[in-house]
């Protein structure tokens, strides 16, 4: 049986290309590989090892946490703190910074996750999937790392990308030079190339959204989906398709793979409980919009770019709207108009 290039193989290859590197980058990556695949084996079990349902905690964010929310950041955070590549973690499950134990070297990279994106539906055995983000600790900097620390653009992100656990489990990243797919095949335990250069599609005429949340929508928002709800009777004068999978992985996935826009903006319900946005930018919106601009794409709140957002701290919000260039442009020229 003909076996394609590994996830490890492709590294490999990427570092030589490079003089003078270390290897612990390649190595960083063959960990996060293989917390991937212990997540992916844990949600493909489900009710069969008993980690469905829910954990009776609450995270940072006040969300009641799945049994494998803390199961998957458990398995992050093992798989990755004793091999000296990191200095330090934060997660999305987790209050705050994640110091290493005493007893593991500190590596100079940084590394970000959501360990269980979109976990409410594994209940249901909808599609969730691992979201991580990779940075340098800020050059000069001694001791344990801080929160100021993480506090870094997404501009300055080394490597971000998503495990995603559907029919198949697959990995996508980007370290700056394009967009490449991991395909999981379970035969070999090897994740194997098969989406190399992923680009976004420019013509599309799919949107990702929660229309629940229509009434509570901003202007340029509604005016957009209005136009695309028109169909070809509208100003578009093209038909145009909504999909929601109820997990932010699983619709980028389908944006990339098909083209079109996904939005979670942020609406008067949000900014009524002093938020600007649903979803989390270390660990959500900045590694997805580098994925999405290194495939073509681009990603912006509304009216700035994501990934030039300064943070304020590990759990800052914001709205997100990624996807295609053309649907992207036109949103945020709505967006701009109606300031």
């Amino acid at each position: 049986m003909p076996i394609g290039t590994t996830i490890t193989e492709y590294f490999i290859e990427e570092q030589r290309r490079i003089k003078g590197v270390s290897g612990d980058f390649t190595a960083l990556i063959n960990d996060i590989v293989i917390a991937c695949k212990a997540i992916s084996s844990a949600v493909r079990y489900g009710s069969l090892v008993g980690v469905l349902g829910a954990a009776d905690t609450e995270n940072i964010q006040g969300e009641t946490q799945k049994k494998l929310d803390v199961i998957s950041n458990n398995i992050f955070i093992n798989r990755n703190e004793w091999a000296g590549h990191v200095a330090a973690m934060a997660s999305e499950e987790m209050a705050d910074v994640y110091h290493l134990p005493t007893q593991y070297p500190r590596g100079k990279y940084l590394l970000v996750f959501d360990p269980l994106d979109g976990s409410t539906n594994t209940d249901v055995n909808g599609p969730v999937g691992t979201i991580f983000s990779i940075m340098r600790r800020p050059e000069g900097a001694t001791g344990e790392p801080t929160e100021e620390d993480f506090l870094q653009s997404g501009v300055r992100q080394v490597c971000a990308g998503y495990a995603l656990f559907g029919p198949s489990t697959m990995m996508v990243l980007t370290t700056g030079h394009g967009v490449n797919g991991f395909t999981l095949d379970q035969r070999i335990g090897e994740f194997i190339l098969t989406n190399p250069n992923m680009r976004l599609r420019e013509e599309t005429q799919d949107f990702s959204i929660n229309t629940a949340y229509m009434r509570f929508w901003d202007p340029p928002v509604r005016r957009y989906i209005d136009e695309c709800l028109a169909g070809k009777e509208g100003p578009r004068r093209k038909d145009f398709n909504m999909r929601w999978a109820g997990a932010m992985i699983a619709d980028i996935h389908r944006v990339l793979i098909n083209g079109g826009v996904f939005l979670y903006p942020t609406d008067r319900k949000l900014r009524a409980k002093n938020q600007e946005g649903k979803l989390r930018l270390l660990y959500e919106a900045n590694p997805m919009s580098f994925v999405v601009e290194q495939a073509g794409g681009l990603a912006s709140t509304g009216t700035q770019r994501i990934m030039e957002l300064q943070p304020t701290n590990l759990h800052q919000r914001c709205p997100v709207i990624m996807g295609s260039k053309s649907e992207v442009e036109r949103i945020v020229s709505y967006h701009l108009e109606a300031q």
